[in-house]
């Protein structure tokens, strides 16, 4: 007789967060067929009090350490951060939605469902104990993705941004799904710490007749499922939808698309790699794991090509979806480092909290980008080219004057947000030893340089009369004035964050 768990098995505490808003979002679906169509709004204010509610249980789990649901949920520290960086984006991402909606005629209750809807799948992605938990998590956060994408449909533009993603958002899942067959071939299990002990104590140990069989299985499996998580999170070479699925869809979806994909795609790789595959090394000795010499190569690639291409951008949205790839490749050198295993947990775990501050960091600065871009924007989706920033800084002085510390803090300079995550991304590639990484990672920063800084010069050195910014609307306002306060605050006064994500200890059992 199969054996039948109890409620109290399930441990459904730890996953309240996650749970009330998968809830809420229901409801919300629901709900919104009574609300009349010329008060969409009181839908938008009901999912920002589901984030709210959501904000606030996850602050009474960030202690939590244990599994849920039949240990295919890990609420731990690295969970509580990852929520509050996700949950964050969602409700600036509302912020930026309402008066957007109106204004270019696309006012629909569901929207706020899928939006709600996407941030489950994401916080169930980032709290996945299992293989199985990871995919259903990244199909629940992608397929409202794609609809959102294709949202200002008739629009030729963004019905093609919603196709071209689906297709090759589903053709990268089945890439993850292949892998984690494979994984299971090799290890019997899909629980990522069951794993961990079956590659520690059976395939490298020497007991298993069959370990070179599984070891090749598992390499395969890891790059397969890479190939699946590097789509998701627009590396390279797998970042080729990015700039047409940014152009096209609507702008705070392609806002929150820009850090809620990533913080969960990233989420997933570091509990994959940095916890199942801790010790995927050739030897009992080895000092690195095989898997990072190419995770390495994948940053390096990405931070190249996402940084050069992105000069030759005349759109905004195009240059900050080549901008997003580069950052990507930025929080990769942190994955990267947490492969260098021979100096015990120490590194692993700073590298993971360095990623995670970047990922705080990019939040704020990069949706505060985009909602500037949706200040100037026009209603038909014209304006978003960088000339419609010249003159800003005459017409629109405080919406410029945020626009420029915006561009500052993504090329990492000293005073904003992201000099501080660069600088703790930096350092978790030195002390794992990549060098090599390290250097690139610098250089390119200085080239981006170029094209951040040129949206500054439109701004303030070339002549023009400046747009009226008429899509500053107060909601809008808000999201901008919550950005800005972030980037500021994360640069001057960065202990705010590094003390909680010290906290974080994502491979604290892993090593004697």
């Amino acid at each position: 007789m199969i054996p039948v768990p109890s409620l109290s098995e399930f441990n459904l505490q730890y996953t309240l967060p996650a749970l009330s808003l998968t809830v809420w979002a229901c409801i919300l679906l629901l709900v919104d067929l009574w609300i009349p169509k010329e008060r969409k709004e009181t839908t938008a204010w009901l999912a920002a009090g589901g984030v709210v509610f959501a904000f606030i249980a996850n602050a009474f789990t960030f202690n939590t350490d244990g599994e849920a649901m039949l240990g295919m949920f890990r609420a731990d520290q690295f969970t509580a951060f990852s929520n509050l960086v996700i949950l964050a984006t969602t409700f600036i991402g509302i912020l930026m939605s309402v008066d957007y909606l109106k204004r270019t005629g696309i006012e629909r209750g569901e929207y706020y469902s899928l939006l709600l809807f996407a941030t489950v799948g994401t916080m169930w992605m980032v709290a996945a104990n299992d293989l199985i938990t990871v995919f259903v998590a990244l199909e629940l956060l992608s397929i409202p993705l794609y609809v959102l994408a294709a949202f200002r449909a008739p629009d030729l533009k963004s019905e093609e941004s919603g196709l071209k993603y689906f297709i090759l958002g589903a053709f990268a899942s089945a890439f993850f799904v292949y892998g984690a067959a494979l994984v299971y071939g090799a290890t019997g299990t899909t629980n990522i710490p069951a794993i961990l002990q079956a590659v520690s104590a059976t395939l490298f140990s020497g007991e298993a007749a069959n370990a070179g069989a599984a070891q090749l299985l598992l390499l395969l499996g890891s790059g397969l499922m890479l190939v699946g998580l590097g789509f998701k999170v627009a590396a390279a070479p797998f970042h080729m939808w990015t700039p047409d699925v940014y152009e096209g869809a609507p702008t705070p979806v392609t806002a929150i698309m820009s850090v809620g994909a990533k913080v969960g795609g990233f989420a997933a790789m570091l509990r994959i790699f940095g916890t199942g595959f801790a010790t995927l090394a050739p030897a009992a000795t080895a000092s690195s794991t095989d898997w990072q010499t190419i995770m390495w190569l994948i940053a390096a690639l990405t931070m190249i090509l996402g940084n050069l291409i992105a000069i030759s951008q005349t759109n905004i949205k195009r240059m900050l979806a080549y901008s997003s790839i580069a950052h990507g490749g930025y929080i990769m050198m942190a994955v990267a480092a947490t492969g260098t295993v021979s100096v015990g947990t120490g590194l692993p775990n700073s590298a993971a909290q360095a990623a995670l501050f970047y990922l705080l960091a990019y939040m704020f600065t990069n949706l505060g980008a985009f909602a500037v871009a949706m200040a100037v924007e026009k209603n038909d989706g014209s304006g978003t080219q960088m000339e419609d920033f010249v003159g800003l800084g005459k017409s629109r002085p405080m919406l410029a004057l945020m626009m420029a510390i915006f561009m500052l803090s993504l090329t990492g300079i000293p005073g904003t947000a992201g000099f501080i995550g660069k600088i703790l991304i930096f350092q978790s590639s030195l002390e794992a030893g990549l060098i090599p990484l390290a250097i690139i990672g610098v250089l390119t920063s200085i080239i981006s340089g170029f094209y951040y800084l040129r949206v500054v010069v439109n701004m303030y050195l070339r002549d023009g009369e400046g747009d009226k910014a008429e899509g500053a609307t107060p909601y809008l306002n808000w999201a901008v004035y919550a950005s800005f306060a972030g980037t500021m605050l994360l640069g001057i006064l960065p202990f705010l964050a590094t003390d909680l994500t010290q906290r974080v200890s994502l491979v604290a059992s892993l090593f004697p």
